[in-house]
């Protein structure tokens, strides 16, 4: 029996999940949130690090997520005063359902494949964290049960149409035959149930992936339920049956006897059953109360639908709710029977309810654990040390990128660590006793020194334009809108800082791209303004060593610089031209 009841529900899902909905793709890493900005803690953090989000289900520094009430600790939060971060605002369930609705009690009870009974739910579920959650659930549901057995016990609805019940029976002490009828008890059970379910789940915690699409849960409910029974005892021009005419054979098998008193009986429930005389709700429906537990699996379909199978199980006190309070015959003696259960296995839909604010899906759902691994493994929050990079030779050029590693203390390096070699003769400008040597005039000796003579006054007119030739001239690439410095900027910056200590009497022309509008010039300005501080802040280079140009052809995001001419001058501090424009 169980087997046919998992099939049919199994085959439900599959027509659920094919035909109805369509498999929403969900991207391996969510778009980019706008991430909360704070102030870094100085000398405690990286300066640029990479602030894209690379987890699977929320970004915890975007404050859309989060209800105002909430807003201390998240601000608390970003601001390094508390470690954790606020519960995000997260979406409401609701669901619809059908499933098997049976009553477990003194009559045997009919499946839905054996015209037995069946129902329907509405369930709307709150996610109180990641574990619990509070669901309310309305379940009505059509119950029928039916004797596969004669029986000898029963009441009045049946007593009162003149079948005779086992304590009413009389014996005829000539013949020992006595005048009780059995009978096969038919009833049809119709109900309605609200409940209040603390529901609780962890498979949803898991240390290997960030996020499942099985949810596996268990609840437990306390709620009211409302019934009313009828009986099948009467045909339908009202008069009793004859089943020792409708059941040939009381020795056949269930499946025989019941399918012969369903032809015979139909559907007329015309006799109404004897309740335990409780509480009444709309005139005839008993009303009481019971705790009911149960379990289920949900499989997600996409972000918003997901489907669900449960099992629950009412405990009631009520022994009337099949029709019946008699249990089988004990020899000649009418037994009570069992306080009724009511037992209902659905299939439902459930979608998540999506609010105007920002919110992420049901916390059940939702894997507490990426967070702190994204954090882990591309750190965008957590305070860490600024990052010491090897450099023996003490060049600007760290170890890793370093390729002349044994550079002499105070000689100008390039970008590779290797000492300058302005003219290209293959001999450094530290040992080079001629800095500029003609094409022409190579190549050339140990000292550098090219086989042309040098004319009268060369010399001289050779020192004054390139006093500071052996500071590299260089470009500089920002990104669009941001004068950011970042990784590869600064091993260029570094390098510049150590050709300007090996010469401080020179000075550096900074120019900027960015003619042609307002805030072509205003992007110049800021990005030639953002390597100088660079370079005084982080380097220990005076401001005043620098000239600074902006505005100059090309484009707004490209900054040069240059070794300043011996007569060259300039300001080092130049006012933005368009402040106001953002």
């Amino acid at each position: 029996m169980l087997n046919k009841k998992y099939f049919l529900l199994a085959a439900f899902f599959v027509f659920i999940s094919q035909s109805v909905f369509a498999q929403e793709s969900q991207p391996d890493t969510p778009a980019p949130a706008a991430a909360a900005t704070t102030t870094p803690t100085p000398g405690l953090q990286w300066s640029n690090r990479d602030m894209t989000y690379r987890g699977k289900n929320y970004d915890v520094l975007d404050s859309a997520y989060y209800p105002k009430f909430r807003s201390k600790q998240f601000h608390k939060y970003v601001d390094h005063q508390e470690i954790f971060p606020p519960k995000p605002r997260n979406q409401w369930e609701i669901g619809f359902g059908l499933g098997l609705y049976n009553l477990i009690g003194n009559v045997p009870t009919l499946m839905l494949w054996q015209k037995g009974g069946g129902g329907f739910n509405i369930n709307v579920r709150k996610s109180l964290g990641y574990i619990f959650s509070l669901r309310t659930q309305y379940i009505y549901g059509v119950a029928k049960n039916l004797d596969r057995q004669p029986t000898t016990s029963y009441d009045a609805p049946y007593a009162q149409f003149g079948y005779v019940p086992l304590e009413y029976a009389t014996t005829n002490p000539a013949t020992g035959a006595s005048n009780v009828n059995p009978i096969y008890r038919a009833t049809r059970t119709e109900s309605s149930t609200l409940s209040l379910d603390l529901m609780f789940n962890a498979y949803n915690i898991n240390f290997h992936h960030a996020r499942n699409s099985i949810s596996f849960f268990g609840f437990f409910g306390l709620g009211g339920y409302a019934y009313v029974t009828r009986i099948n005892n009467l045909k339908s021009n009202f008069q009793p049956y004859q089943f020792d005419s409708i059941v040939t054979n009381p020795s056949a098998s269930n499946k025989t006897i019941r399918k012969e008193l369903q032809k015979a009986m139909g559907k007329t429930y015309l006799g109404e059953a004897d309740n335990n005389g409780g509480k009444t709700i709309m005139k005839d429906m008993t009303l009481d109360f019971a705790p009911s537990i149960g379990a289920g699996v949900q499989y997600k379909i996409n972000k918003k639908f997901n489907v669900q199978l449960e099992e629950r199980y009412t405990f009631t006190s009520d022994q009337y709710i099949d029709g019946s309070p008699f249990g089988k015959a004990l020899g000649n003696t009418v037994s009570r029977g069992r306080a009724d259960a009511l037992n209902y296995f659905s299939a439902s839909i459930n979608y998540n309810l999506k609010t105007k604010k920002k919110s992420v899906e049901p916390l059940y759902w939702i894997n507490p654990l990426d967070h702190t691994y994204s954090e882990l493994s591309y750190p965008r929050h957590m305070i860490l040390p600024n990052p010491v990079l090897p450099d023996e030779d003490g060049d600007g050029v760290t170890d890793q990128f370093d390729k002349c590693p044994h550079t002499p203390p105070g000689v100008a390096v390039d970008v590779h660590g290797c000492p300058l070699d302005t003219d290209g003769d293959g001999v450094p400008d530290y040992r080079d006793k001629q800095l500029i040597t003609p094409t022409e005039c190579q190549p050339v000796d140990a000292d550098g020194v090219g086989k042309c003579p040098c004319p009268d006054g060369c010399k001289d007119l050779n020192n004054k334009q390139n006093a500071c030739g052996n500071i590299g001239a260089n470009t500089i690439l920002f990104s669009a809108n941001s004068s950011t410095i970042t990784v590869p900027m600064e091993v260029i910056l570094s390098t510049l800082a150590a050709q300007m200590q090996a010469n401080p009497n020179c000075k550096v022309v900074i120019m900027g791209g960015g003619s042609g509008s307002k805030i072509k010039e205003q992007h110049s300005w800021e990005h030639v303004n953002s390597v100088i501080e660079y370079m005084s802040d982080k380097k220990n280079i005076s401001r005043n060593r620098f000239i600074f140009k902006y505005g100059e052809a090309g484009d707004e995001n490209i900054v040069t610089y240059r070794s300043a001419n011996v007569d060259e001058s300039g300001d080092s501090n130049v006012p933005p031209p368009h402040p106001d424009i953002k």
